[in-house]
């Protein structure tokens, strides 16, 4: 914590901007929430996948509390939403949760298009959007961009972020948000990027850009941000990697920024290996400006341990009437 601190001054310095402006509170109020939410993008082509288990796309959909799977996993659909829930609660402060679970074709969503502040959650986005120009121009990172991003990704560094955020400009970032359907999400004005308006549903959409074929970004692309997702630096490794299983891989982005009324906390991941693929993102901002970073960070990972739990518990993710027998 101490070491993620001295590294987060330029955070800091942007928070003073925050605590002066109404501008830098987050748009906590909820949109839409919970199941109906979950199953309205759920039947939607364009934001959720389908399962990738043999058979499970041509089964109903059904909804369990936050939660959409197809009728064989409703079990784990069930279990997932309480137990965001349970994550949750008597937590200080507002929250939003997406999972999403490429396997078993489960799909939950908590306050999903409530807005907070991204604070360096925003760099992934960045990441993506210099990635897709590079695509379209054709032309390859250069070594000072390929040097940039590592320090953006891995060490969070907002230098490196204010530099690549400058060199692409507002309607090369705008550009990318369109082509991934990102419309909830609202850039930050006059180079105050951790001042991004995000949601948990478009965080997701990134997400699932980011870990699956698609006209967006290109393989290379999303190998090149994963990978540099896979190797943060070790005060970088928390939030929703909590309860990661040691045989999956984890590829994941923090936020953190302080203003007037309290912490905001941030924490997006893929999750692969072993015959798993499942993202996660949580956002919050804290309800009293004397609960600390440590809180959010631990409301975010309270919620992460339950699902990992969920999503690496072999009877649970079954599809109903397999039965699972532990090996010799």
């Amino acid at each position: 914590m101490g070491m993620r601190a001295l590294l987060a001054g330029s955070a800091v310095l942007m928070a003073g901007v925050v605590a002066c402006s109404s501008a830098g509170a987050a748009t906590a109020s909820p949109h839409a929430s919970g199941a109906s939410r979950a199953a309205k993008v759920a039947t939607s082509a364009a934001a959720t996948p389908k399962a990738s288990t043999a058979g499970s796309a041509t089964l109903a959909t059904v909804t369990e509390g936050l939660c959409t799977a197809p009728a064989a996993r409703r079990a784990l659909a069930a279990q997932l939403s309480a137990d965001i829930q349970k994550g949750l609660r008597g937590r200080g402060g507002v929250h939003a949760v997406s999972v999403y679970d490429r396997v078993t074709g489960v799909y939950c969503l908590y306050n999903g298009s409530a807005h907070f502040d991204s604070a360096s959650i925003i760099k992934a986005i960045i990441m993506a959007a210099l990635l897709r120009w590079h695509q379209e121009t054709n032309t390859p990172l250069s070594s000072w961009e390929k040097s940039e991003a590592t320090l953006m990704i891995t060490q969070s560094d907002n230098d490196a972020a204010t530099d690549l955020w400058d060199e692409l400009g507002m309607d090369n970032l705008q550009h990318f948000l369109n082509l991934a359907g990102m419309g909830e999400t609202e850039l930050g004005q006059d180079g105050l990027w951790g001042l991004t308006q995000v949601t948990s549903h478009d965080e997701m959409l990134l997400l699932r850009l980011l870990t699956g074929s698609n006209s967006v970004l290109d393989a290379s692309s999303r190998a090149y941000e994963l990978n540099l997702m896979a190797h943060v630096v070790g005060w970088e490794a928390w939030g929703v990697t909590a309860g990661t299983p040691s045989d999956v891989t984890w590829q994941v982005k923090n936020g953190w920024l302080p203003d007037a009324n309290g912490w905001h906390i941030n924490s997006i991941g893929a999750f692969t290996g072993h015959g798993k693929n499942y993202m996660m993102a949580v956002l919050s901002v804290n309800a009293d400006a004397n609960d600390d970073e440590q809180y959010g960070i631990d409301t975010i990972e309270d919620v992460a341990r339950l699902v990992q739990h969920d999503l690496n518990d072999a009877a649970l993710t079954a599809p109903s009437g397999t039965s699972v027998t532990a090996g010799g």
